[in-house]
């Protein structure tokens, strides 16, 4: 297999079969001669978009703040 270079809108897709694969490819997208990610999936415009600009991650809670096992405890003074 060789590679393959289209374009899909403004991203330029370059498919490369991966080593050790019979049929797999990885399509690398470049935005302005610029790698902007991979994906071993045909890519389409919205995903290309995606990789561009990804939306805003919260960022992550402790699980120890955010976990309280066990049953309420009952007043001592009761």
């Amino acid at each position: 297999m060789e590679r393959k270079r289209f374009m899909v809108g403004k991203y330029e897709i370059i498919a490369q079969p991966i080593p050790n694969s019979a049929h797999m490819l990885r399509y690398n997208v470049f935005v302005d001669g610029n790698r902007i990610g991979a994906l071993l999936s045909m890519p389409t415009e919205s995903d290309c978009r995606f990789l561009e600009n990804p939306p805003p991650v919260p960022p992550l809670k402790i699980f120890r703040v955010t976990h309280r096992p066990g049953r309420p405890r009952k007043n001592p003074a009761a």
